[in-house]
């Protein structure tokens, strides 16, 4: 066994006869166990925090989407259609057209909403039925729609109201003067028939309604869209989809995946995430100066042992690694004990919910081996910097002035 390393475990496991040594020792080993275990699972907390939020993006979000190149809209052709069809990759697409709406009713106007319209296959690409808490799913070639609670809030109405219904109108194109309402907008009047909530950004946006209404409200011609959404099959390259795609489509469209559709929040979420890391990584840096203090203690107290090991050949290089071991040790083994604890931690909250964050609902938390990795490279590096800057204090004249 390596000599600097067998001095070093004894000196680990064994008492120093100075019991402010020792105290000072145990504080370092405990400041070490509790920064790693806060440092994970307040990692594994913000990928639960993470996981939960995209979750319910995700719901209307598909597998990939192709939106156009240039401009608002493109134009399928049926050879096209038939193409997207026949694929194997594809278990299912859905064409859409998406525009800003006014919406008025009952006196009140709503003017930020969107109108998403949908041909009958929606329902299979997203899992929208699961997010209408009220009403249904509409029907394709009626004037029924489905909104958000956000809209439907702000407005005040609610499902199945033929008495009082939904109007909504986009700008005409064209030029020259506007002498009446009717010459400015197109307009078309809706029965809303269920309300769904995603998030407060989605539910304060869009309306749901049949692809016809909405290519009839901004004068598209029948295949003319605003994107393709596409379910893949299980097991499927996304690689393979968007070359395939890329080949049928041409480059008229764009294929963007989940993320790429949530760019925004994927990017707010990990930036967040790497400043909740760097904020416990600096308390961990403070707690390894426990270490450090540790050991130059330990150093002060063994001299005359040092002195020894040196009259006895040992070379200052090899004392020096002595407590550097020491120090890394310390580190490395206090991280995996507070990576267990934290471990242990995170799992008792996912099955007894021991922190909530409403009464219905518990912190979430999300166990992941990255998390793992990335507490165990910190700890180690810095615990090894620390022992380094130590160690480094250790000279021949510091051996030599020992008596």
């Amino acid at each position: 066994m390596n000599f600097s390393l067998y001095i070093a475990k004894r000196y680990l496991i064994s008492k120093s006869s100075n019991n402010a040594i020792n105290f000072i020792t145990i504080i370092a080993a405990i400041g070490v166990i509790l920064g790693s275990a806060a440092l994970f699972i307040v990692l594994s907390g913000f990928s639960g925090l993470k996981d939960f939020t995209l979750e319910f993006t995700s719901i209307i979000d598909p597998d990939l989407k192709a939106e156009a190149t240039s401009g608002k809209s493109f134009t399928l052709s049926q050879k096209e259609i038939m193409q997207l069809e026949n694929s194997k990759s594809i278990a299912q697409f859905s064409k859409v057209i998406e525009e800003r709406v006014f919406v008025t009713f009952d006196g009140k106007s709503y003017p930020n909403a969107f109108i998403k319209g949908v041909d009958g296959n929606y329902d299979q690409v997203n899992k929208i039925d699961s997010v209408i808490f009220y009403g249904s799913w509409l029907a394709q070639k009626s004037n029924q729609i489905v909104s958000g609670l956000g809209i439907s809030s702000s407005l005040s109405f609610g499902i199945v109201d033929y008495g009082k219904q939904v109007n909504l109108y986009v700008p005409k194109p064209g030029k020259g003067q506007i002498t009446s309402l009717k010459q400015a907008y197109n307009s078309f009047d809706a029965v809303n028939v269920g309300i769904f909530d995603v998030s407060e950004e989605l539910n304060n946006k869009y309306i749901f309604a049949p692809i016809d209404m909405a290519q009839a409200l901004l004068g598209y011609e029948n295949l003319q869209i605003s994107a393709i959404e596409f379910k893949l099959k299980p097991n499927t390259s996304e690689d393979d989809v968007r070359n395939e795609l890329k080949e049928i489509l041409g480059n008229k469209v764009v294929v963007k995946n989940k993320a790429q559709l949530n760019d925004a929040l994927y990017k707010m979420l990990n930036t967040e995430n790497l400043v909740v890391y760097l904020i416990f990584t600096l308390v961990l840096i403070i707690a390894l100066f426990n270490v450090i203090g540790s050991i130059t203690m330990m150093i002060l107290d063994k001299k005359k042992n040092l002195k020894t090991l040196f009259n006895l050949g040992a070379q200052v290089k090899d004392i020096r690694r002595v407590f550097f071991f020491q120090g890394s040790l310390m580190s490395i083994v206090g991280g995996v004990i507070g990576l267990i604890l934290g471990v242990i931690l995170v799992i008792l909250q996912k099955a007894f919910s021991l922190v909530m964050l409403t009464n219905n609902l518990a912190y979430p938390v999300t166990l992941k081996s990255i998390n793992v990795l990335v507490v165990l490279i910190t700890i180690s590096i810095l615990g090894i910097i620390a022992s380094k800057i130590a160690s480094g204090r250790i000279s021949k004249s510091l051996i030599e002035a020992a008596s």
